[in-house]
């Protein structure tokens, strides 16, 4: 496809519209102008027949014309006319026999009193009237006739002066295409300049386009662009910062304990113990970069991409329960709903419930809660609740945000996980604050 920028696009437009005009004009006027000109033709002839006194009348006299018929064809409005009286032809001048034949036979044919008739001779157009005239029971025939010289001049006088509106239309008609062409390259202009800039990471001047309604709309809506790149960026660096911050605490331990250990020098009572401290923040390590890994790893998924399956509450929950519970001993686990069937992917699932109750252990005092429930509505509800300290409501709005750090001094994505797979099922997630404790809420489709 051949790319047109958009000046060459103005001026094909107008080029287009001009040309569309032209070819309408050129087959409609001469259908229009032609029969309008036509009726003007024979309204002439009656008017001149008009004039005409009755042949009966004693004041009747015969017209008198210098031109004969073929040299009438040159005169611009002559009319001339021809009684047919007691079966004679009378009148000046008379047509040739071939013409009048045929006009005789149109006048002997007519019921009506007054019609009318055309014939072609010597490739002209002849227009003729023929009147029916009546007196104390005599008949005569009027017939009144004028060429299509009339008729064919004024055709092309209009034609001329069209041809001189078209032209002086289509050099007008530059000038809307001239300023269009401005008017419209000045905001594309300027909104490609700002995506220059964009382009080179500098947006931190706004985009505001004031005039035209459509041209508002559209930079408003780069505007909005704008501002997600601006929290995107702003999001990706307090990502790498946090998580910058989550690994260099691990790093460190583990790189001191291990230089002790070559320096001979336990920080511990013994080696195994110097080992199991390096073992533990290996493992919190590992499990940083992997919630990381699977954070990203949401970002890029979109709800075509997950593996929608029906599972049941209970085949998850006492899944859970058996891998935590020898964490704490003292903690009492609670299931409520497990024959409630959910739709939805089950690795996902299961990184969300196992989230959630990690949290939940980490500030439960001595019980956590799994329960599901289907309310008979478009949603299944899943709690996970412990009775551990309330959350600060200041703390609310931010609680599922990366990287928040927690009321114990935790840094984490957990709970960003759990809602970026709530929104990932097209579900999302809350909290509550219960008289003895806190309720974690995910909405999740039923399909």
């Amino acid at each position: 496809m051949m790319k047109v920028n958009l000046t060459r696009r103005i001026w094909f437009s107008f080029i287009a519209l001009v040309v569309l005009v032209g070819l309408t004009v050129v087959i409609v006027y001469p259908i229009s102008i032609k029969g309008t000109l036509t009726e003007e033709t024979y309204r002439i002839i009656e008017q001149e027949q008009a004039r005409m006194a009755n042949p009966f009348s004693e004041h009747f006299s015969l017209p008198q014309s210098e031109m004969n018929f073929i040299e009438r064809r040159e005169a611009e409005r002559s009319v001339g006319h021809v009684f047919l009286l007691d079966g004679e032809q009378r009148g000046e001048p008379i047509p040739p026999d071939d013409v009048l034949k045929e006009m005789v036979q149109n006048a002997g044919d007519q019921e009506k009193q007054r019609a009318r008739y055309e014939l072609t001779y010597n490739d002209a157009t002849l227009f003729y009237v023929i009147t029916r005239i009546q007196s104390d029971g005599e008949e005569a025939y009027q017939i009144s006739f004028m060429w299509d010289t009339y008729r064919d001049l004024m055709v092309n006088r209009l034609w001329e002066r069209l041809i001189y509106l078209l032209v002086i239309a289509s050099l007008l008609s530059l000038l809307p295409a001239f300023w269009l062409k401005r008017y419209l390259r000045q905001p594309f202009r300027e909104l490609g300049n700002r995506f220059e800039q964009i382009a080179q990471r500098n947006w931190k001047e706004p985009i505001r386009w004031e005039g035209d309604e459509d041209f508002q709309k559209l930079s408003d809506q780069f505007e909005k662009m704008r501002q997600n790149l601006i929290r995107y960026d702003r999001s990706q660096k307090t990502f790498i910062q946090h998580a910058s911050h989550e690994l260099k605490t691990p790093i460190m331990v583990v790189k001191t304990y291990a230089h002790s250990v070559k320096d001979g020098v336990l920080p511990k009572d013994n080696l195994e113990d110097t080992m199991n401290v390096i073992l533990d923040e290996t493992d919190r390590m590992d499990k940083r970069v992997k919630d990381m890994l699977y954070f990203t790893k949401l970002d890029t998924l979109q709800k075509e991409t997950i593996n929608l399956e029906e599972k049941v509450f209970g085949s998850i929950a006492y899944r859970i329960e058996e891998r935590f519970r020898m964490q704490r001993e003292d903690l009492t686990f609670v299931i409520q709903g497990a024959d409630v069937t959910l739709t939805a992917d089950p690795e996902h699932l299961q990184v969300l419930m196992e989230n959630l109750v990690e949290n939940a252990m980490r500030y439960a005092r001595d019980k956590v809660w799994m329960s599901a429930e289907d309310s008979g509505g478009d949603h299944v509800l899943i709690r996970v609740r412990n009775n551990g300290e309330q959350i600060q409501e200041e703390d609310m709005n931010a609680l599922f945000a990366p990287f928040r750090k927690g009321n114990k001094g935790q840094f984490g994505l957990g709970l960003a996980i759990v809602s970026r797979i709530a929104e990932l099922h097209q579900g999302h997630a809350g909290v509550e604050n219960l008289e003895d404790g806190v309720e974690f809420q995910i909405y999740l489709p039923k399909s």
